[in-house]
């Protein structure tokens, strides 16, 4: 449990070290990172509130970040969690081989483009995702293409001017095009539940219309008007 506050908690400041070993099957030495040890949970975000409560835990600060920053930038918040889980499956401490930190797998200098001092903290790694994500999907005006670009960089899109030909990025792709597919499928999904539930609740639900059948009027060749059902 995490006690929200006032106060702005203090960023991350430790680095991963990085190691180099043997990779047994291929004989190649291969660069890794690790940190010494992780710090304390209250490192970890930052938060502007002005009143003190209780979050139950990462997943649900998380997802607040994920909601806020997709709100200030209009972006699906499905499509951010898509990317996050592919890039470093909600890892706060993910370092990639060629570098890319944080939960949204940001290049130093990416992060620093978009304002992220640190990019171990969670609040300032999604906060400069999102900002990069959101410029990539006005540029391209195409989720496909503005994902490559994050993937690859720009500079490959714009040279190939389309998804690069890249094992890589192709099957980034796809990847968060397939998870981002599948989340709004499941929140569609949800939002069907209520009905579903009140037709099991009241089986006869459905029938509102046969139980309350429609009036018909009509007048005879006497003048005389007749009411039926229809």
């Amino acid at each position: 449990m995490l006690a929200a506050s006032g106060l702005q908690a203090e960023p991350v400041q430790q680095r991963p070290v990085s190691m180099v070993h043997l990779d047994p099957k291929t004989g190649q030495l291969v660069r890794s990172f690790a940190l010494p040890s992780r710090p304390p949970a209250s490192t970890l975000f930052s938060t502007n509130s002005t009143s003190a409560g209780i979050i139950s835990g990462p997943d649900t600060i998380l997802n607040d970040l994920v909601e806020k920053a997709a709100a200030a930038h209009n972006v699906d918040p499905l499509l951010i969690h898509s990317v996050i889980k592919v890039e470093s499956n909600y890892n706060t401490f993910a370092v990639s081989p060629k570098g890319a930190e944080g939960l949204m797998q940001l290049i130093p200098a990416t992060a620093k483009r978009f304002g992220a001092k640190n990019s171990f903290n969670a609040q300032e790694n999604i906060e400069a995702g999102v900002k990069y994500l959101k410029h990539l999907q006005d540029l391209y005006k195409d989720d496909r293409l503005a994902l490559a670009a994050y993937n690859s960089g720009e500079g490959a899109v714009a040279k190939y001017k389309a998804i690069p030909p890249y094992p890589e990025t192709q099957s980034y792709v796809e990847k968060v095009g397939r998870k981002y597919g599948d989340a709004k499928r499941a929140a569609e999904g949800k939002k069907a539940k209520p009905a579903t539930i009140a037709a099991v609740i009241d089986p006869d639900s459905a029938k509102t219309e046969e139980r309350h059948p429609k009036l018909q009027y009509y007048t005879d060749a006497q003048g005389r008007l007749h009411l039926r059902t229809q």
